[in-house]
């Protein structure tokens, strides 16, 4: 060997993918603090996916022979068939998941191996596969909402006569249907199903083939692989398509307020199912008990979906925070990317699940729903009303009503047992028709404009999500 020169380690040595341009193995601090593999693991059908189709665009392109290609295929079928069954072995040194499935790839056909990855790098690489398993999690998550959506629109029609007390400020306001309380989270639900939809627009892209950041040099034909993977279209800048985390932190807002709403039902059902309300009854196998106290029977379900918003929340601000002044192209910053969304997503995904069979055995106590109807001047905007359709100016109606209330309350009576005489000394307008109108089912079924809780309106929208949702 000539003077000066230094002996050149094979590749495999520490098998890393950079190993010529190094004079030391990686330290095993920095093994152990970059390694991804425990999260990126979940990627590996899409990994593969993706590699698949990249190797047969490598051989429409011809930098791959038919039999190179052929083999490549079937050792990466054979490599997923591993993990299909639990039987891939993860190797120390793997440092993510893509190194894990090359390596296991070399193992099973040798050398051929590692022709798979010319003309990609893992910044597009991982770019493909979070969208690829990204668009199958959104379908996952976007069919389990609508199965809570008919959870609550089944539960709706079950209880589609009782009648509650609605609420503003947590102060009872005026009556509505039991139905159009719970139809009001469908509504809801289906927003965020819009705003997942809208995303997966922007996630449909595939950004394969555009190398590190640069693009590629060999002929491939990006149309063609997105076609192998049912994309509509391909990025249009490299160095966008290998940074881009746009669409995640989309995702991750949509799930944020889709958990917002959870929380929103989640409270309710706390507060319902106390005994200051007893509106509802939780399911036995849904609740826990006390370790000191026999009769607890306690909202644990709802109460951690409540309080797993905040975690939800905290993965969006990660993802924009690790996001924030970033400069283009690449940076391994964006490793931190996969943990935040994929706990969002799996949590989100959960509270769905166990709140859709929570719902599905929530029993409706009617008796203390009719209960609520009584006092606290429910109907006090019916007679507000009544008085407008006499003549009287809404805000001198409101005024004539609110004295009537004061009244009332003054002689510990609610305002439906005045008699007609004892109204009449509020108003010479009120007449013996009022009390037709100072009834709950009569308040409820004269709000029967589009969106109001008349019993006509609420069975014409059960009917109508019926057949939007199956």
């Amino acid at each position: 060997m000539a003077k000066g020169t230094r002996r050149i380690r094979p590749a495999s040595a520490s098998g890393k993918a950079w190993d010529g341009r190094f004079r030391e193995r990686t330290n095993r601090l920095v093994e152990a603090f970059t390694v991804s593999v425990a999260v990126d693991r979940r990627l590996y059908a899409h990994d593969i996916q993706g590699s698949i189709a990249h190797c047969k665009t490598l051989g429409k392109a011809r930098v791959l022979t038919p039999g190179e290609t052929k083999t490549i295929v079937r050792g990466l079928e054979s490599v997923k068939a591993e993990f299909d069954r639990g039987r891939f072995r993860f190797a120390p040194n793997d440092e993510d998941i893509h190194m894990a499935i090359e390596r296991r790839l070399t193992e099973l056909i040798g050398p051929l191996g590692g022709k798979l990855h010319t003309g990609r790098s893992r910044n597009d690489q991982v770019a493909l596969d979070v969208r690829l398993y990204l668009r199958d999690q959104l379908n996952r998550l976007l069919g389990q909402m609508e199965e809570f959506q008919l959870v609550l629109v089944a539960k709706a029609k079950a209880n589609r006569a009782a009648a509650m007390p609605g609420y503003t400020h947590l102060q009872r306001a005026q009556p509505v249907l039991f139905a159009h309380h719970l139809l009001a989270y469908v509504d809801m639900i289906e927003r965020d199903k819009g705003r997942l939809r809208d995303a997966q627009t922007r996630l449909n892209v595939m950004p394969l083939g555009s190398g590190a950041l640069a693009g590629t040099n060999y002929p491939v034909d990006r149309r063609y692989t997105a076609g192998l993977l049912g994309f509509p279209t391909v990025t249009t800048n490299s160095l966008d398509a290998v940074s881009d985390r746009d669409f995640m932190i989309e995702i991750a807002a949509a799930l944020s307020i889709a958990m917002m709403h959870l929380s929103r039902l989640s409270e309710e059902l706390i507060v319902w199912s106390s005994q200051e309300f007893r509106f509802v009854e939780l399911p036995d196998g849904f609740c826990t008990g006390s370790s000191m106290m026999p009769q607890k029977k306690n909202p644990d379900v709802p109460e951690l979906v409540r309080g797993k918003t905040g975690r939800v929340y905290g993965h969006l601000i990660n993802l924009l925070t690790t996001l924030k002044a970033l400069p283009l192209s690449y940076n391994r910053d964006l490793q931190e990317d996969k943990p935040a969304l994929f706990d969002a997503l799996d949590t989100v995904l959960a509270s769905l699940q166990v709140l859709t069979e929570l719902m599905r055995r929530l029993k409706v106590n009617k008796e203390a729903l009719k209960q609520a109807l009584e006092g606290g001047g429910l109907l006090a905007t019916e007679l507000a009303d009544y008085l407008v359709g006499r003549g009287v100016p809404f805000r001198e109606a409101h005024a004539i009503t609110g004295r009537v209330v004061r009244a009332a309350l003054d002689q510990g009576r609610e305002m439906t047992s005045l008699s007609l005489d004892e109204l009449r000394q509020f108003s010479d307008r009120i007449e013996k028709g009022v009390f037709a109108r100072l009834t709950v089912q009569a308040a409820i079924d004269r709000k029967a404009q589009i969106g109001g809780t008349a019993r006509g309106r609420v069975e014409q929208r059960i009917k109508e999500l019926e057949r939007m949702l199956s």
